[in-house]
Order: C-alpha cells, then structure tokens, then sequence
C-alpha cells in the first residue's frame, strides 16, 4: 500500500500539472460554500472588492493570500466559514476605460450618446472584459464562496445604497453646498484624495506687484506658481505681526485687469512673514489654504474656470483660454504693465495629478454633497476605543484616531454617469424631494433627478452587510453578521475601513434589529478585528511602479514558481502593519521549500509512512519522541502566532521545523531505524511516526500552501481533501502529553555529536561518503541507544582490533565530554588538500586584511553607522578564527 501510495506521486513537483485541477474540483464539491442551517460556530470575512477593471497585483496577492490562510484554518477548526467576494463597479476607472474604448473603436465620446444608451455600452463592457481578475483569484488558490458573489451595482445593493442615503438624509447627515473639491479637468468631475497623486513639476515662481507703480502709494508684491489664478484674486494676506504692512491692513487694491474686483488686504496668522515677500494673494475658488481663509475673513470666490479648466466668466481677454495658455497670456500682459518684478526659472513645487486621466488636478469651487461626518466619526473612534472593534496591529490605532477624530465632511458627489445614481429629486417651484427604494419618485411636468453620482466609497462602505442582504433580514445577515475579521492593508485605512465604520456603527444604531447589537450593547460594528498588513515593496524597500521598472507581476509567479511559493513567500514576510521588501530571491526560496517538502515526503512514502494510530510511548526511539515534541511545540506556536495575525513567525516557525528538525534530521534518522528489509517494531512504529508528522504538518501548511499540502495529504492518507480535514490538536501531536526532557536532551546532544564530526571530516578533507574508523564511549554520554544513528549521521564505522587513531575531537555534551579517536589515514589527498587549503587560507587573511583597513580608518569609523561597524568587527573575527584553523590544519597535515 506505501509503495503504491508514494507511486501515485510524480518523480517532482511540477505545480502547473495540478493547481488548476485541484482548484476546480474544491470548487465543483462546495467545500467553499457557506451552509447558512450548519449548527457550527460562524466565521465570515467580506473580501476588499478590487475594481471591476483590475488585474491581480501583488498587493492583492497579499492581501488575498492573508484572508485565505485565516479561512482555510478557520474551516479545518471546525467553522462555518463565508468567504464572500466581489467587485466594485469603479465608477472614474470603468467609466474613463468605456470612454476610451469607445474612442478608439468608434471616434465618439460620451456625449455622443444619451445617458441610458452610454450605460448600456458600459454593462455590455463589464460583461465582456469585466471581472478578469476573479479568474486571477482562482489562479491563486483563494477559497471564495463564488455562489455568493456580489457586484456594487446588483440590485440588492443598489437597494442597499438607496436606503442608506435616505436614511442619512432624513436624519439631516447628507446636504448640498458649494465646496472646494479636488476637479478634473479631463474627466470634468471631483475626485477624492486617493485618486490624486502627488508630483514634483518644474514651474515658475513669479513676483508681481498689486497696485500702484508709484513706489510711495500703496502696493504690494505677491509670488505665485500659478500666476493664471490671479484673475480670481480677491485679498493679499499678510501676517498681523509684520509691520511692514500694518498701514496697508484694511485697504483695497485695484485689480489690473478686472473692473468688478478689488483686493482687501487682510491679517492672517496663517501668512509666514519670513517667505518671499510676506504676503500672499488669495483665490478662494481655487486653492484649499485659500479658501479656508475666504471662509474666516468673509470673502468672495469668484470661479474662473469652467468644468474642462479653462479660463471663464472673468470678462476678461483671457476667456476661453486653457490653464496652461493662461499662464503664458497673464504673464505677459503683467510685464507690459510693468509689474512683473522678477521670474525665476526652474522652481519645483508638487501638484496633485489624476490618477486616473494624468492632468494637473484643479482645487475648484464646486456645487456638491455631503455627508455629515462628525457624529459618525465619533461612533467610529467610540467603536475602537471601547474594544468592540480590535486593531491589529495596536500600534496602527493612533493613525486611525487621528483621522476619525478630525474628518472634514465627505463630498459624495461625482460628475458622472457609470454608478448609483443620486436619489435626489427637483421640482419645478424649487422643491427638494429624496426618493427611498420603496418610493415612487414624483411625476409630472418640471421634475427632474440629480445628473450626479455618488462615489464609489459610498457603496462600499456598505460592503460588510449589504453584501449580506440588508436591509432585508437575510438568513446570510442573521448568521454571519458582524464579520469576523476584516483585512486589508493600512493605506486603505482612512478612505475605505473608516468610512465602513461610519456606515456600519449608523446603520447598527438605526436598524439593530437587522444587525443586532455589540456585545457591549452598543451599535454593531462591521467586523470584530480589523488586521492591518503593510505594502509590497521591493527587495530595496522602494515603491513599486512602472518607471522604475520593479514590480511584481503575481500571474507570472505563479507560472514560473507556482501559487504555493509566491503565498508562502508573501507569508513569511507578512509582520503587521509592516511594509514587505519582496524580491525574486524569495520566490525560488519559497519554490526550493515547496519541492523539499514534496522530496520528503515522498521519501517518506516510499519507506513506508502510514496513517495510524501511535504505538505507546515506550515503544517508541528517542527520536520518534523527540519529533512528536517538537511537532506539538511548533503546532502550539503556529496556532498562538496565527491567532494574533503573525503570519510571518508562523510562517518561519513552519519552515525550520519542516527543513531542519524534519528533513535535516528526522527522516535521515528514520533511515536508520526503518530497516531496508524484514520489518521490526522499532521500524513500524518509526512508519507510523513518519505518517503522524507529515500528517500534521501537512494540514499545518494547508492555510498557506493549499495545492501541495492537498496532493501530498491525498496521497499520504488516500482520504478526500486535506481541506475538509481537522486541524491538528495536541492529541495529534504527542497524544497531549508532557515533552520528554530526556530525548530531548539526547537528540540536542547527537545533533551536536553528528555535526562536530562531520565539521572535522570536512577540515580533514575526507570524502562525504567515506567511513572512517572512530572509537567513542557513548554510553560514558548517555547516548550508547543511538550509535547505529550517529555511526550512520557521521559516517564513522566500528574501529577494528589493529585501530591505530590519527587525531581525536573533544565533543562537549551535556553528560560530559566525549572524546572521540578517528583513523583519517589513507583517507585523504595530502597534496590536493594542502592546495584547497591554502587556497582558503589567502581568502581568510584577505578577509582580514580588507576588515582591518576599514576598521583602522578613522574616518569611517566616524561616519558608519554603529551597526555596520559592528557587522566589520564580527568579519574580523570570524577571519581570525579561520586563519587559525586553516593554519593549524596545515601544520598536522605536515
């Protein structure tokens, strides 16, 4: 049955040959599919929903890789697990990639069509290249409940939206006003603070003087980048304290090329005195510092651009023309009054850019709406504070407060017409109506709904229980709400996680028979843990992007190094809240593992590793003890570090386990003590050892490197899914009993014994696979029960009658000092190792040489960080010890 068993599996692990199989046939048997009647305890997570118009980065791989080893171990404990996914329908991303394809198919815009027959052309869009990244997903294991799926723009979450907004706006949190928002020229809509980008651009910093050319009549000199704003300009500032201006405080300059403005010279605090000139020219409509002190002083704000940023309304010669044309245009005619008192060429200053269309954003006077924050806000930070959401990382929870406790209210609005559109109704005297989902809008001549839509954060800050069924009372909302457990990374913190805690804390005040209460009694929270990882860097720690050439294409992984290497990789290195330096060298890391893991335990099949009940302890060797330990103390880690959302320690504790403890010395062990032919106890119960570790550390495993735990699992118990299995207790382990010291210390002690004596072979220059004679009194060490082990481990054979030692080692152990007398005669190259000896010793004195330079140099010892010099001295040191020991072998080789 073992032999037939390891035959089952190919000579090597070619994980192109299984991933999408195994992945299909989890998916055909529903082990991914939430049973809303199970009586087990529930567990749900709501997946980030990535863009209807993504690829899978790598960020998203991480992100996805961390869920899905939370679910995949929560299922294998013994939980009704709901792994829902998604996606968003993007309204600036989708919208702007229909335009373009429409552009380049058919030479037509969107004003070419009426808004319904555009929509139509972006829902027959979505349905044809919408949703690639789901088959990216599967692609890397992902154990979603796809029979769940959800999309922002679905009916029921549609109704969901609609009865949120009108739930805000009845109780006086949504409202309309003119704002200064972030406006896109090219899309002509406001967009939020995270699809801005902000760039250094060469501009140029020019003075110009307001008001008279007189020298001794008022006038003052301001400096500006964007000197085309100054057609809006309604005030200079100046700072209270600045005397140079006090006379001028409360007087009006004349505009020079507007009749209809003037400019108030006011006192502000905000004015630094010591820059430029000390005083600063206002335009409210179109800089946000600016405008907040339009707001304290009173001020007009006259827009002077119209939605695509050109030049408006001003009366001037300089209507029509775009921002850039402006700035030419105005500077020009400045110089020709005179005014232009010097230019300086280049001055880098940096400008907000549209993620999505690449232009210079323009900060613009806008009619928009709102959402009432402060209340919400409040409930959120109420939420973390007082424990009913958790924060993991704890040391994220100062950037979370800092934001909830000082949001500005958040413009909802967006100038387009891919998305949910704004319920808003006006009527022809002026009326103002808000339709709810179960509302007729008003008929009749004059009635017409808001153009607008609302942004797409507006529909998922819904995301954790409309996708649920609210505000219905769904048996999904009943049995998974609230989520168990949100993850994402931390730069998404403020503009999706706490907009998700607003919604979700107000919707659990107002509606708390749809999503019950905190335990506390309070408003429900959207998710009881909120984990936090950090971003995907480089291997030098810098951004990912397409000029610097560096990022990860995660699909391409996959091909070149499989799903379980690019998870396990992102795994190890997943220290929350903590930024992920990522290069190639840990995929083929994680790829050597993959294939160790799969050599080994087809190695162990081969040998005949069964699944069965433990022998007694007492039957059982040292090293069978010994590994059952070792398995319950890393079975313990794991499950205390995953429950505390350290994937990385996990991770790594998983990984010297499996190639130090299991494969360095275990199975070469077990060689020893399962016999090549007949069969003994001692080598059956060694069998049944072998089968009860890759038992549990397979399922160990499973969470983060699902497709070659499940073959290999398979094949080692030839029962139906890893996946579907238990996860591994102490009963698994070590039956649940206390470790063994004494085979502990044992083994600890032949580890030490094998490793010195192979040391010495290596410094010896004898052959790995020559034996050499040694004489040794184990049983002076407590270790007489593993010679054949150790004879095996270090290829030392039993000395004959005419043994005559060589040299002889000094092992100190924990019994006492073993002294160990070796026969190297006739066993070694004299001349060849002389040369590779030599050889090694020039390196070693180089070394030495090179460290004591560094380290004699003052100046670099002044300059280098403590840590580097630290790094040298411990060079030096270890070049020292070789130069000695390469030295003395030399001389007993003479």
């Amino acid at each position: 049955m073992a032999k037939n068993r390891a035959d089952a599996l190919p000579k090597s692990w070619e994980p192109q040959v299984y991933e999408t199989e195994v992945y299909q046939r989890w998916v055909d048997r529903g082990y991914f599919t939430a049973d809303v009647s199970s009586s087990k305890p529930p567990f749900s997570i709501v997946l980030p929903p990535p863009n209807v118009t993504g690829q899978l980065h790598i960020g998203h791989a991480f992100d996805h890789t961390l869920a899905d080893a939370i679910v995949r171990r929560k299922r294998m404990q013994g939980y009704e697990v709901l792994w829902l996914p998604g996606m968003d329908h993007a309204g600036i991303a989708t919208q702007t990639k229909v335009e373009a394809m429409l552009q380049k198919k058919e030479g037509k815009s969107r004003w070419d069509y009426d808004r319904e027959a555009f929509i139509d052309k972006v829902w027959e869009w979505k349905r044809q290249y919408g949703g690639t990244i789901t088959s990216q997903m599967r692609a890397l294991g992902d154990s979603l409940d796809w029979s769940r799926e959800r999309f922002t723009l679905d009916e029921g979450l549609s109704n969901a939206v609609l009865t949120i907004f009108k739930q805000l706006y009845d109780h006086g949190l949504i409202y309309r006003a003119h704002r200064l928002v972030n406006w896109s020229p090219v899309l002509e809509t406001a967009v939020s603070d995270i699809e801005v980008v902000y760039q250094d651009v060469e501009g140029e910093l020019v003075s110009f003087r307001y008001g008279s050319m007189n020298d001794n009549e008022p006038h003052v000199v301001v400096a500006t980048t964007r000197i085309e704003t100054m057609l809006g300009d309604v005030a200079i500032a100046v700072h209270p304290d600045d005397e140079r201006y006090h006379h001028l405080v409360g007087q009006e300059l004349p505009h020079p090329f507007r009749d209809d403005l003037s400019l108030k010279i006011i006192a502000d605090d905000y004015v630094d005195p010591e820059f430029g000139t000390g005083a600063v020219k206002i335009t409210p409509a179109h800089d946000p510092n600016d405008y907040a002190m339009g707001l304290r002083h009173n001020l007009d704000m006259p827009n002077i651009m119209d939605k695509k940023g050109r030049i408006a309304d001003t009366g001037t010669r300089f209507d029509g023309l775009s921002r850039e044309e402006a700035r030419t245009e105005i500077c020009e005619a400045l110089r020709e009054q005179g005014r232009i008192v010097k230019e300086i060429r280049p001055y880098v200053h940096s400008v907000g850019h549209s993620e999505r269309s690449g232009e210079a954003i323009e900060p613009r006077l806008s009619l928009q709406w709102y959402v009432k924050v402060a209340e919400l806000a409040k409930m959120s930070g109420d939420a973390v504070r007082q424990g009913d959401t958790v924060i993991h990382p704890t040391s994220l929870e100062p950037r979370y407060f800092d934001w909830v406790d000082d949001m500005h209210d958040w413009c909802i609005s967006r100038q387009l017409w891919w998305g949910h559109r704004i319920p808003i109704w006006y009527g022809p005297n002026g009326e103002v109506v808000c339709v709810g989902p179960d509302e007729e809008p008003p008929s009749g001549e004059g009635w017409e709904q808001d153009p607008d839509v609302l942004d797409t954060w507006f529909s998922s800050a819904l995301w954790p229980f409309s996708t649920l069924g609210w505000p219905d009372s769904t048996d999904d909302l009943q049995r998974f709400y609230p989520t168990s457990v949100l993850v994402t990374a931390y730069d998404i913190l403020f503009f999706w996680v706490a907009r998700m805690m607003m919604f979700g804390t107000f919707s659990g005040k107002t509606t708390p028979e749809l999503l019950g209460t905190a335990d506390s009694g309070r408003p429900q929270v959207p998710f009881k843990d909120l984990y936090l990882h950090g971003l995907v860097r480089d291997e030098h720690g810098r951004k990912m992007s397409k000029s610097l050439g560096n990022g990860i294409d995660p699909l391409d992984w996959v091909e070149r190094f499989g799903a379980d290497a690019l998870r396990f990789a992102l795994a190890r290195g997943a220290n929350p809240g903590i930024d992920l330096p990522l290069g190639e060298d840990a995929a083929h890391s994680s790829r050597n593992f993959a294939t160790k893991l799969f050599n080994a335990t087809r190695f162990a099949l081969m040998n005949g590793a069964t699944v069965g009940e433990l022998p007694d302890r007492s039957a059982l060797t040292d090293a069978d003890r010994w590994v059952l330990d070792e398995l319950e103390a890393v079975r313990s880690s794991v499950d205390s570090y995953l429950d505390n959302y350290q994937f990385a320690k996990a991770s790594e504790e998983l990984y010297q386990f499996t190639w130090g403890t299991f494969c360095d010395w275990y199975l070469e062990i077990a060689k020893v003590q399962i016999p090549r032919e007949g069969e003994d106890e001692r080598g059956r119960n060694t069998q049944v050892v072998l089968g009860r570790v890759l038992n549990v550390l397979l399922k160990l495993l499973h969470p983060v490197m699902p497709f070659v735990t499940e073959v290999l699992w398979m094949a080692l118990t030839e029962e139906e899914s890893i996946t579907i299995s238990a996860w591994p207790t102490s009963e698994d382990t070590n039956g649940g009993v206390a470790p063994d010291e004494r085979a502990a210390r044992r083994m600890k002690d032949l580890e030490k014994l094998v490793t010195e004596l192979r040391r010495f072979r290596s410094d010896q220059g004898v052959k790995p696979s020559q034996k050499v004679p040694a004489l040794m009194d184990l049983a002076a060490v407590d270790l007489a029960d593993q010679e054949d082990v150790i004879r095996s481990l270090a290829r030392v054979e039993k000395e004959e009658e005419n043994f005559t030692a060589s040299a002889t080692v000094e092992v100190r152990l924990s019994q006492g000092t073993l002294d160990v007398a070796l026969d190297t005669s006739g066993t070694v190259d004299v001349a060849a190792e002389r040369t590779r000896l030599e050889k090694d010793l020039a390196k070693a004195r180089k070394e030495l040489e090179t460290t004591a330079k560094k380290l004699g140099n003052d100046n670099f010892l002044n300059k280098a960080p403590a840590h580097v010099v630290e790094k040298i001295r411990e060079r030096q040191q270890v070049a020292q010890e070789e130069c000695e020991r390469i030295s003395q072998r030399l001389e007993a080789l003479s």
